[in-house]
């Protein structure tokens, strides 16, 4: 069989000679063939590609959507978590309130009177590995501890209620008792020397304190921390100017190194009732209001009978 050819005329000019070439018709078929497989490649690739680059768009979308609503998802639970510890705080605050009231009313071993474990915090947050399994998987850990978190409370919600309701009982039909025990602060300061043993400022030796140093400015009022009657007001070698009150139920409160009594032996007194001006009479290093409280004769804390926070 005869090879075919493709005759090509190439002229030049108007004035050139024209020029022939021969061209084997297989050879234009095979290029033509060649050219459009390559056309045809490069569209499918580029269709590929822009599939590809169309997928990548969306997943990063998704991925900025899904880290958007970890970002609010995380806020939530910091803000619930906030809400359990602050509750947390407000129960602990309570008990300790409430075992100023026991130790008052001198019923701390009621069988109402256990000891409450507030402590049910711990850090919260959402893992960052990956973010569809850990939504999930972080959100369900999340929501179990949460439930568990707040049916402790719940539950230590419910004995505290158990145990407030037997003070409001106890003091229902103690009012008189109540009234005369000291329960506030008998002036505005700050305490600079504690209930206990400590080094004497004027002989450097360990001796017992028995009360509280409140340092105040001299002339502020002193008031009566309960209901009782005036047993002295006077003069102390070591008090200096004292105040000394009989609430009754072997209750004493002291009042020392005042710069002024206000009050007379044998007068009866309200709690809040001022009854003498700071000083720093007697033995004394400077203005402060020296306070004591006696149970049955015996110096006992302060700190046991101040319910104000």
């Amino acid at each position: 069989m005869r090879k075919q050819f493709y005759t090509v005329m190439v002229f030049p000019g108007s004035s050139g000679s024209p020029k022939e070439f021969r061209v084997s018709k297989a050879l234009v078929v095979g290029t033509l063939w060649t050219l459009s497989l390559f056309i045809l490649g490069f569209a499918g690739s580029g269709y590929f590609f822009s599939k590809k680059y169309q997928g990548f768009n969306d997943s990063s979308l998704e991925l900025t959507d899904l880290r958007r609503e970890a970002k609010i998802h995380k806020v939530q639970v910091e803000r619930f978590s906030q809400q359990i510890k602050n509750f947390e705080t407000e129960m602990a605050r309570l008990e300790r309130f409430e075992k100023k009231l026991r130790v008052i009313t001198a019923s701390e071993n009621s069988p109402n009177a256990v000891e409450k474990n507030w402590g049910v915090g711990g850090p919260l947050g959402l893992a960052a590995n990956s973010f569809t399994t850990a939504l999930d998987q972080d959100g369900k850990s999340i929501a179990e501890r949460f439930a568990s978190q707040l049916e402790q409370l719940d539950g230590q919600a419910r004995l505290q209620f158990i145990s407030f309701q037997e003070l409001d009982e106890f003091f229902k039909n103690q009012s008189s008792l109540l009234s005369a025990t000291p329960s506030i602060w008998p002036t505005r300061g700050w305490i600079t020397s504690g209930f206990g043993y400590r080094k004497s400022p004027f002989t450097n030796l360990k001796e017992k304190h028995e009360g509280w140093d409140i340092a105040a400015r001299s002339g502020s009022q002193i008031r009566a921390t309960a209901d009782g009657v005036i047993s002295a007001s006077g003069r102390d070698y070591g008090y200096g100017k004292m105040v000394e009150i009989d609430h009754g139920y072997g209750v004493v409160t002291r009042y020392g190194h005042n710069s002024k009594n206000l009050v007379k032996a044998g007068a009866r007194v309200k709690r809040g009732q001022v009854i003498a001006l700071v000083g720093s009479t007697g033995r004394s290093t400077g203005p402060h209001l020296h306070y004591e409280v006696l149970l049955n004769g015996v110096p006992v804390s302060p700190k046991n009978y101040i319910l104000e926070d």
